[in-house]
């Protein structure tokens, strides 16, 4: 049975096992693009289209009938593709500390001086914004605010909150991209 992007939500919150078919027919080849161009590796990217269609499938009760599908399955694939980047950056600092506690202490020293550079580093840019974007930012990241209590707070449109939000990351992206690895890890970590 085909089903079509209309019905897409519906059918799958009435437990439609069917349509789950013709979402992956539709999806999976742009979300295995998307996951491979981030993660580099095939089996890694199979991985992850496997697992967006699981969460889809454990969210279908939660669906509204206008479910955008193409930002819903791309929310999550970015979603799965940050997560897997933390518990590999999780397992790779527990090797490295293993290593480093095996033949010396001076690993802690220079972790904490990188982090320290890039939050400062991250802070001046912060400082840098105009001072309305700034304020917007900070509700965001720093105080977790949603875009619409930020919209209420600051008296102004969630879109408008959401491309200062934008451009901000835009800004942060391009000053901290030229720092390397250690900036993109940071950047995915603690401002994202």
């Amino acid at each position: 049975m085909n089903h079509n992007e209309e019905t897409f939500a519906e059918n799958l919150r009435i437990d439609d096992r069917t349509v789950i078919d013709d979402i992956y027919a539709q999806y999976h080849k742009k979300i295995f693009r998307f996951s491979l161009s981030y993660l580099k590796n095939e089996e890694d990217a199979y991985d992850l289209v496997q697992d967006v269609f699981i969460k889809l499938w454990e969210n279908r009760f939660s669906l509204q009938k206008d479910t955008n599908f193409d930002a819903f399955l791309f929310t999550i694939a970015k979603n799965s593709v940050i997560s897997l980047f933390r518990k590999r950056i999780t397992e790779q600092k527990y090797i490295d500390y293993l290593n480093v506690a095996a033949t010396s202490n001076t690993q802690g020293t220079e972790e904490q001086t990188n982090y320290t550079f890039l939050k400062e580093r991250y802070e001046q840019l912060i400082d840098k914004l105009p001072p309305k974007r700034q304020a917007i930012f900070k509700l965001s990241r720093e105080n977790g605010f949603s875009n619409k209590e930020i919209a209420d707070i600051q008296g102004i449109s969630e879109k408008t909150v959401e491309d200062h939000l934008s451009k901000s990351f835009i800004f942060l992206k391009q000053h901290l991209g030229n720092l390397g690895i250690l900036t993109a890890l940071f950047y995915y970590l603690f401002v994202e």
